[in-house]
């Protein structure tokens, strides 16, 4: 981008005439879609052709994904939202541009996270443009994650490496990728598909969760016998520790399983793993958690805002099926609120692109820690969608 543009572009926000209520602090749409306007004429200046899609920041320079990599239809979603909360036809262009990249991934049958690559993108590009074509890819997306499944174990199979460490590695996050399976079935009226969600949602709900409620990461099992060899947490502080986003997934998981199915077996399990986040002595007043609940130097912890805008999203849906609605929503605008402070919403010129700060990947494993993540600016727009379709906006 020259920088005639970035000037332009800053003299916006400086002089920005969108007034906030004086009583509430929270952005705008209006403020949200400036910063995305930044973000993509930053992203646009990254782009190849293999590179098509941005993911974090590393030595102060943007990482840019190919199709395959898990994140890479976390920036197209954030598009086709901006472009169904604004109806603004340059929303949909853009998001075309970004979404038609990903179309190889319909037949990548050797990763479990076709959810999060294309029904974040392409999903949300059906759900509000009904092009068949995209419709297409959903099915065959559906298609290639399916043959993932083992009726012995009941779940889908998560990752195909560090075969010397698991058999048939199964992750919480996976709960997350269940969406397309029930979009399939109800779209194509096969019910392997939906009967494949609920499976992999029950085995996951009798193996991963301790008592607390809290889940562990990552539970492996025999591929023949189906009996669970293993229970740890690879991304968090210890494998009995609770790492921030594998609760965040299991919370937007369940909800998400229950809107599907209406089981109320499911229902419970989104409260309770909420109870366990909302209640828990580590989580902090402004409700961001960090990185691990049991982080062993907390206060000086890395947070992890990818995991409090998956859990305020989570919870907006979950105010509207629960009898504690009230305290989920409240709990959830308090999210949305301090996302949208200057602790943690950047300025996207300063930050290469991303609009949130602090978030940890794998603090483990010495990567991503304490910079921005695509996937938590996407649930941070989610969370703007969701709240307006509550008509609280």
């Amino acid at each position: 981008m020259n920088k005639i543009k970035f000037l332009i572009l800053a003299l916006i926000f400086c002089a920005c005439s969108i007034k906030k209520d004086t009583n509430n602090t929270m952005l705008t749409i209006n403020e949200v879609e400036e910063k995305l306007k930044v973000s993509v004429d930053i992203f646009d200046e990254e782009r190849s052709e293999k590179f098509i899609s941005p993911r974090s920041i590393e030595d102060d320079s943007i990482i840019m994904v190919p199709a395959k990599d898990w994140t890479s239809g976390f920036f197209p979603g954030e598009l086709w939202m901006m472009y169904e909360l604004t109806k603004d036809e340059f929303w949909k262009e853009v998001a075309t541009k970004y979404t038609l990249p990903l179309e190889q991934e319909k037949l990548n049958g050797k990763t479990h996270d076709m959810g999060f690559k294309v029904y974040c993108s392409f999903g949300k590009a059906w759900e509000l443009t009904k092009n068949p074509q995209y419709r297409d890819i959903l099915v065959q997306s559906a298609k290639t994650l399916a043959t993932r499944f083992n009726p012995s174990v009941g779940c889908i199979r998560s990752w195909d490496h560090n075969s010397d460490k698991w058999d048939y590695p199964v992750i919480i996050d996976n709960m997350m990728n269940l969406e397309l399976l029930f979009w399939a079935a109800k779209e194509t009226g096969n019910k392997m598909y939906k009967e494949i969600a609920i499976r992999h949602a029950q085995t996951t709900m009798q193996n991963h969760f301790r008592e607390d409620h809290s889940t562990y990461h990552v539970v492996d099992y025999h591929p023949e016998t189906g009996q669970v060899e293993n229970r740890h947490t690879h991304q968090g502080y210890a494998h009995e520790s609770a790492w921030s986003r594998g609760q965040a997934w299991g919370l937007y998981g369940y909800t998400m399983v229950f809107r599907e199915t209406q089981d109320s077996v499911f229902l419970a399990q989104a409260e309770k793993i909420a109870s366990f986040i909302l209640n828990h002595p580590n989580l902090p007043e402004h409700k961001i958690p960090y990185w691990d609940f049991n982080a062993p130097e907390i206060p000086n912890e890395p947070y992890d805002a990818s995991a409090a805008a998956v859990i305020g999203s989570a919870l907006y849906e979950l105010s509207t099926y629960s009898n504690n609605g009230e305290a989920y929503l409240k709990a959830a605008d308090k999210i949305l609120e301090s996302l949208s402070s200057p602790e943690f919403l950047a300025d996207p010129i300063k930050n290469h692109g991303f609009l949130l700060m602090h978030s940890t990947g794998s603090k483990p494993h010495h990567s991503e820690i304490d910079v921005p993540l695509v996937y938590a600016d996407y649930y941070f727009i989610e969370m703007f969608l969701r709240k307006s379709h509550l008509n609280t906006l």
